[in-house]
C-alpha cells in the first residue's frame, strides 16, 4: 500500500502521486474527488474465451469478487510506466506476470480499447475512483495464479459469463467489470480480431 500511483485529472493528465492506501481511502475520494490512473486487461485465448479471476480474500477493495483478467495501476516511481499508452502496456505486462505468472504477453500484444472513469465503494473505508485504461489481449498463455493476488482463475465463454453475471449472489463482480461487461464487452467480444481503440474517455457514475 506504500507504492505510489499517479493522480490524474479527467483528461488523464498526471497532476500528482499518492500511495495506494491514500488513493483508495473513501474519505479522500469523496472529499476531494481524488482520481488515479489504472488499467484493466481482458485476455482472450484462441477459442475466444475470456480469462476471469476471483480476487484474493486479502485484497483491501472488493475481496473475493470476480473480475477481468488483471486489474492494477502503473506506478509513478517507474519512468517507463508514466506514458498513458506505452506506460500502461508496460505496467500491464508487469502485473500479468506478478498476478498470474503470465510471461508470454508483450506490449505489442496489447490494444488500448478505451478509457473509463468510474467510482465504486467497497466498504465505508475503501473504494475506487479510477481513470481506467481498458486493454485487450488475444493470446494463448500459461497461467499460474499468485495466491496473494487471486483466489482462482477460469476461462469463460461469452454466453457463460453473461449467464453467471445474472446471479449476483453466486457470482458477485467488481464495479468496473460490471460497467464494462454491460456497456462495451459484448460488442468487442463479437469482433476481437482487428478491433481498435476509440480514443475516448467514458464517464460513469459518481456518488
Amino acid at each position: 500500500l506504500a507504492e505510489k500511483v499517479m493522480l490524474v485529472d479527467r483528461q488523464d493528465n498526471i497532476v500528482g502521486a499518492a500511495t495506494k492506501k491514500d488513493a483508495h481511502l473513501m474519505e479522500n475520494i469523496t472529499r476531494s474527488g481524488m482520481l488515479h490512473r489504472a488499467f484493466s486487461v481482458f485476455l482472450f485465448n484462441s477459442r475466444r474465451e475470456l480469462l476471469v479471476q476471483q480476487r484474493s480474500p486479502d485484497k483491501i477493495t472488493f475481496p473475493l469478487l470476480y473480475t477481468n483478467t488483471c486489474c492494477s495501476h502503473p506506478l509513478s516511481s517507474l519512468p517507463n510506466e508514466r506514458d498513458p499508452v506505452t506506460g500502461i502496456k508496460e505496467a500491464a505486462v508487469r502485473r500479468l506476470k506478478h498476478e498470474l505468472g503470465i510471461t508470454e504477453v508483450t506490449p505489442e500484444d496489447i490494444t488500448l480499447l478505451t478509457r473509463i472513469i468510474y467510482f465504486g465503494s467497497s466498504c465505508e473505508t475503501w473504494g475506487e475512483h479510477e481513470l481506467d485504461h481498458v486493454l485487450l489481449v488475444q493470446k494463448d498463455v500459461v497461467v499460474e495464479g499468485n495466491p496473494d493476488e487471486v483466489a482462482c482463475v477460469r476461462y469463460m465463454s461469452k454466453e457463460e459469463l453473461m449467464r453467471e453475471m445474472g446471479d449476483e449472489e453466486r457470482f458477485p463482480v467488481t464495479p468496473w467489470f460490471k460497467i464494462i461487461s454491460e456497456s462495451m464487452l459484448p460488442e468487442w467480444w463479437d469482433r476481437l480480431e482487428g478491433i481498435s481503440g476509440d480514443g475516448k474517455i467514458h464517464e460513469f457514475s459518481f456518488p
